[in-house]
Formats: structure tokens, sequence, C-alpha cells
């Protein structure tokens, strides 16, 4: 059995957001909601915690949510994640952690930067697997019309996050 996470959710003004962090304070997921099981459920089944346990804070990453809502987009970066997936997966979601705020790319312009151009179904593959939104932040990809796509937290909070970037 996978060690217990802790998880806590925090109001924002796009809805709660809730993330769940092992015992180093690492994200394994994150998003607008306020079931911490969903989540749990998107978490590789080689580090899914078996235990959620509800906290009032978790410490910088609580902070960074509440400082990234409040206008330091910045804030997100210098918090650790882990996923656990195939070689391109985990190298897209990396590359995603380097997009910058109020810089949206286009699903071929991430498969590019990628490394594998021709692979856009592909990089909107790892935007749709991605258990950690915010922190790697594939809300930051749209599509080449500059339509929003899609958005595991719905388009309305996609809108919100490109609006609060590029403000």
């Amino acid at each position: 059995m996978h060690a217990p996470a802790d998880y806590a959710t925090l109001s924002t003004p796009a809805g709660p957001f809730t993330a769940l962090v092992d015992a180093d304070g690492v994200v394994l997921a994150s998003g607008w909601t306020a079931d911490p099981e969903e989540l749990r459920t998107l978490i590789h089944p080689s580090i899914r915690p078996a235990e959620l346990r509800a906290r009032d804070s978790l410490g910088a990453v609580s902070r960074a949510i509440t400082d990234y809502h409040a206008g330091d987009l910045t804030a997100i970066d210098a918090i650790t994640v882990h996923q656990v997936s195939g070689p391109f997966l985990t190298h897209a979601w990396e590359i995603l952690r380097k997009v910058p705020a109020g810089d949206p790319v286009t699903y071929t312009d991430f498969a590019t930067i990628s490394g594998r151009p021709a692979a856009t179904r592909a990089a909107a593959n790892a935007c749709a697997r991605n258990a950690a939104a915010l922190f790697v932040p594939c809300h930051r990809v749209i599509r080449t019309d500059g339509s929003l796509g899609g958005f595991r937290y719905g388009l309305p909070i996609k809108r919100w996050l490109l609006d609060h970037e590029s403000a």
C-alpha cells in the first residue's frame, strides 16, 4: 500500500480548488473540485495513495494556490509535482511547466516544443491525462483557431484562468 496523502480544499475566484500532496509536500494531483477522491483516481496506480487525510493547509502548496489566484502568476512555478507515465507524457508535462502565463500555445505548438511536431494528438492527450492542473498548466494550451479546446474542469474555468493570466 502507498503512504497516505494529505489534501486541502481552498476557495478561489474560479471555484473550490483541491490539492493532494505526498509526505514531502509534493503535488500528486490538483484541480478545481471539492472532491479529493476524484483527484485520487487521476494519480497513476504505482503512486496512488490508499488513504487521504484532510488538512487545513498544505503549507507552501496552499500559499502558492492562494497567491496565484490573487495575481502572483509565478507562485506555482517552484512547487514540485510528481506524475508517472511513459517517457513522452512525462516529458510533455515538464514542457508544459515552462509555458509562460499570459502566452498560451496551440496544441500544434505544444507538440513541436515537446519534440514531436507530428504528435498533436499525443500533446492533447498529455493535457487530458494531466492530474496536477494549475501546477502543470495544461490550461495554457488552446486550439489553432484560438478556441479553448477541452479542460477537465470546464471551459468557464479555463477561460477564467487565461483571462487572469493575460490581465
